[in-house]
């Protein structure tokens, strides 16, 4: 990768943070691709300090790093008007206290996967799922 594609990937992410509120360090741009070197799949996730926890903000593909950035950027300019808002509580495993996340998704098992993202299913118990009103 050159030093000009370098440049342009920090820009972007430093852009997509921007545009969610979030700055680096609350985010992870977890590049996977897909071993034939034709597609790399980004899967964008947030990080929670309150509750020390990970979950997806959203996953895009592209030709590569830089394209799957662009459609991440194209993504979250416009996903408020794509989405709905959910707010899920929940508690992990051996953790007494409920918590409390929102996230944006198409439906309900949408926001569900994003919570349950990367780990075991069995590491977190759900108490509720609720569609926010529109405003």
């Amino acid at each position: 990768m050159t030093r000009d594609k370098n440049l342009e990937i920090a820009r972007l992410q430093k852009e997509i943070g921007d545009y969610i509120g979030m700055g680096q360090d609350s985010l992870v741009f977890n590049f996977e691709e897909d071993g034939k070197g034709k597609s790399t799949k980004l899967y964008l996730i947030t990080l929670n300090a309150r509750h020390n926890q990970s979950f997806l903000f959203e996953s895009t593909e592209g030709s590569d790093k830089l394209d799957a950035l662009r459609n991440m950027l194209d993504y979250v300019r416009n996903y408020k008007e794509r989405t709905s808002s959910y707010t899920i509580q929940w508690s992990a495993r051996g953790d007494n206290g409920l918590q409390t996340s929102y996230f944006r998704a198409k439906n309900v098992m949408e926001a569900l996967d994003k919570l349950f993202y990367d780990r075991d299913p069995n590491s977190i118990t759900v108490f509720s799922v609720m569609l926010n009103p529109i405003t």
